[in-house]
C-alpha cells in the first residue's frame, strides 16, 4: 500500500522527544483495514517513509484513532526539516 500526503511536523516531549507528521482521517481509515494483518504488536504498523528524496524505515504509532508517522533525525537533518515545516509523504506499508 503507498499513500501520498501532505501534514506539518509537530513535536511531542514525551519521556524521549519526538517529531510527527499525523496520518490525515481517509488515509488512516485505510491503514486500520490493513492493520490487523501488519502490525507487529501495540498498533504499531512497519512502514517506509520518504520525504523529500529521503527514505527512512519506520513504525506509524496508533493515536486518538489514527496514526502518527514518526520523522527521524536522519531525515530531519537530511531534508532540512523543523517542527511546523508542511511536507510531503510517501508511505508504504507492505501488506
Amino acid at each position: 500500500m503507498r499513500l501520498r500526503f501532505s501534514g506539518s511536523i509537530w513535536y511531542w516531549r514525551g519521556p524521549a522527544p519526538y517529531h510527527f507528521v499525523t496520518v490525515p482521517p481517509a488515509e488512516a481509515a485505510m491503514i486500520a483495514e490493513i492493520a490487523p494483518v501488519v502490525t507487529y504488536g501495540w498498533g504499531m504498523i512497519p512502514a517506509s517513509v520518504t520525504i523529500g528524496s529521503t527514505t527512512a524505515t519506520t513504525s506509524l504509532w496508533p493515536k486518538d484513532g489514527g496514526y502518527v508517522v514518526p520523522v527521524k533525525k536522519a531525515l530531519q537533518d537530511a531534508e532540512g526539516l523543523a517542527v511546523d515545516d508542511v511536507v510531503d509523504v510517501a508511505l508504504d506499508i507492505d501488506a
